[in-house]
């Protein structure tokens, strides 16, 4: 008897209807296997499972037109079920699970001999799931963390604390008693005019009255940079670097503005290779 729970959505594939009866009988005596529908050629095999998508697909390999090798290799991995090759041709065999069929069955077809397919088929099937559940909860960790991880142990060596994504921090900029809040990685750049701050973020400029050196100390490092005396900068918007006279960098950021790299901030440059 088959050892699972999980009844398999099957296809039959064959171009010789008696075959197809056949198989179908042999297969009505099994509680786990629904047959969901048939297909007597190769197109509407392909047809079939990208509508159904089967669990298991009972693929004849020699038929008119698309055999079953064409089948499988016409398939996209998304819709790639599990599949058993069912023909009268021995040698066809190594071919078989040269194109990765799970089993292989020869007509016509005995009882036993369908029994270990399917069991092979169950422990596939729990494989696959667990491969499948495995890429989800990676992909679910790289959505949250906004990192993407490779591997359960990439996960294991990083530690969930450590892919934490980090909430980006607003700058508040105070005017005639508003408050307005601006996310930091919005902020384009900032340049200084006297005793003010002029912050240019989203094609907008607001005026703020701080001092430089105070102003830094509140923005994001990874994020916001200085790079002259008067000139803080959001390096993830720099799209091109242009050398000038005496060491000094030209930067241009997105949207086409141009700021100056000073020779005294020259170790920033590191941060745009």
């Amino acid at each position: 008897m088959v050892a699972m729970t999980h009844v398999l959505k099957t296809i039959i594939v064959d171009d010789e209807a008696l075959a197809r009866r056949g198989l179908k009988l042999r297969l009505s005596t099994r509680e786990n296997v629904d047959i969901i529908a048939e297909a007597k050629n190769g197109r509407e095999a392909l047809k079939l499972i990208s509508e159904h998508h089967p669990d298991l697909v009972f693929l004849d390999i020699q038929m008119p037109g698309i055999d079953g090798f064409e089948v499988l290799r016409r398939l996209p991995p998304e819709d790639m079920p599990i599949v058993v090759f069912v023909t009268a041709f021995n040698d066809y065999a190594i071919k078989a699970f040269e194109a990765n069929a799970l089993d292989y069955i020869l007509k016509p077809i005995e009882d036993e001999r369908l029994s270990e397919a399917l069991e092979r088929v169950g422990d596939t099937l729990d494989l696959k799931r667990a491969l499948k559940h495995k890429k989800s909860l990676l992909k679910l960790v790289g959505d949250i963390t906004g990192e993407p991880v490779a591997s359960m142990e990439e996960l294991k060596a990083k530690g969930v604390d450590a892919l934490k994504k980090k909430e980006m921090p607003k700058l508040a900029i105070k005017d005639a008693g508003t408050t307005t809040w601006v996310p930091q990685d919005e902020i384009d750049w900032i340049d200084a005019a006297g005793d003010y701050m002029c912050v240019h973020a989203g094609g907008e400029t607001h005026i703020m009255r701080m001092t430089m050196k105070k102003l830094e100390a509140e923005l994001d490092p990874d994020y916001l940079q200085r790079i002259h005396r008067s000139t803080i900068v959001n390096i993830h918007r720099v799209t091109e670097m242009r050398a000038h006279i005496n060491g000094e960098y030209f930067l241009t950021l997105k949207g086409g503005n141009t700021v100056k790299l000073s020779r005294t901030y020259k170790d920033k440059l590191k941060l745009f290779s």
